[in-house]
């Protein structure tokens, strides 16, 4: 009971941090998802609008953390820990969303946008020199893949008839299946789908559309380039520490160490030190590389214009872009993070999603038939 206490209150507390931290990692010009000039950083309506959220947000986690609590002292239910934890962020976004309408009401009324004449920065070194794909960067995972696939090769010939189902984190012993190829090279084929999709996704972000500044024209490209790598580099070493996860998985799998309660944790260990990476690095170099030390000449930069004002083409609190004449597939969002999202305005956006849907689709067919099993909820504790 006390582990369970534990681990709620820390689930908690992980939650309401990253949320106390999202809007403090957005660009000063982005509170809460509106553009605002410069002079509106300090702006009393905007620093009411942080105090409120972060207030708010203290609040449900103190109520959060009293529930929680209760509940399982009274229930002992471990499911209690993650409905918790969802109620709290479903009330943060709740909240950040009203601290967005307060700061977008005081820009309107106040008339900010006619303070300075508006206009965007564009940088043609992006298209003829681009960031490179840091590939190095990419060895470690590509390594792993190979290690697990080599073990695999090695061990599959003295296989057990049947092998213990493989879920997020380990095994279930009590469901078992029969030993074939792609039932023991599972998590080979789930390594080689994510270096894919990452290498996929570098691919496409460092293509996108590079995120400036129309009043610090040259020193925000020169913090975007620094920011770009490194969000590749981060993202290829993601790939390593899943693929390790997964290593460590198979292990389990192909049962040569016993399950336990330490080596799921060990399984787990990757993704943690992963978290704690991309965290890391969000602190330090903010929303589009927005933090990084500006270099001798660029402290005092100011074109003397006004990013162009397109808070009409964003919804939830800037998580959604809609713009049909924008000629751009993806663009770096509002929300304080190194995420990118689809131009909803562009018809290959639709053609996107629509093709997830369909996978989607397939996917909960093939389920319902029997011929694929989906993962299955399993507890830690």
């Amino acid at each position: 009971m006390i582990l369970l206490l534990g681990a709620g209150l820390i689930l908690i507390a992980l939650v309401t941090s990253l949320m106390l931290a999202l809007p403090a990692l957005a660009r000063p010009t982005l509170p809460f998802g509106v553009r605002v000039g410069i002079e509106r950083v300090s702006d009393p309506a905007v620093i009411a609008a942080r105090r409120f959220y972060a207030r708010l947000t203290v609040v449900a986690a103190a109520l959060a953390a009293v529930v929680s609590i209760l509940v399982l002292l009274v229930t002992g239910s471990a499911a209690v820990i993650g409905v918790i934890a969802s109620v709290v962020m479903v009330v943060d976004l709740l909240v950040f969303y009203r601290a967005h309408r307060m700061v977008r009401a005081a820009k309107l009324t106040g008339g900010w946008t006619a303070e300075r004449r508006q206009g965007v920065a564009v940088d043609t070194t992006f298209r003829t020199d681009p960031v490179r794909v840091p590939w190095s960067w990419g060895l470690p995972a590509l390594a792993v893949l190979l290690l697990t696939a080599g073990i695999g090769w090695a061990r599959y010939g003295s296989l057990p008839g049947t092998l213990p189902r493989l879920f997020a984190g380990g095994t279930d012993a009590a469901r078992r299946a029969p030993t074939t190829v792609l039932s023991a090279f599972e998590p080979v084929i789930y390594q080689a789908a994510v270096t894919l999709v990452v290498v996929a996704t570098v691919l496409v972000v460092l293509r996108a559309r590079p995120d400036l500044d129309a009043a610090r024209p040259k020193g925000s490209a020169r913090r975007y380039r620094v920011y770009l790598r490194g969000v590749a580099v981060l993202s290829l070493l993601s790939a390593a520490c899943l693929n390790l996860s997964l290593l460590l998985a198979a292990l389990q799998l192909w049962e040569m160490v016993t399950p336990a309660i330490g080596w799921q944790v060990a399984v787990y260990a990757p993704l943690i030190v992963l978290l704690g990476g991309w965290v890391m690095w969000e602190i330090k170099v903010g929303q589009a590389g927005h933090r990084l030390p500006a270099l001798p000449g660029e402290e005092l930069e100011d074109s003397g214009l006004g990013q162009r004002d397109d808070d009409r083409h964003w919804f939830l609190a800037g998580s959604v872009y809609v713009n049909r004449r924008d000629p751009a597939l993806l663009v770096h969002d509002r929300l304080g993070s190194s995420s990118w999202t689809l131009n909803l305005g562009h018809p290959i956006a639709w053609l996107v999603l629509g093709v997830l849907a369909v996978a989607l689709i397939v996917l909960a067919g093939l389920a319902l038939a029997g011929v694929v099993d989906l993962p299955q909820r399993h507890s830690l504790f």
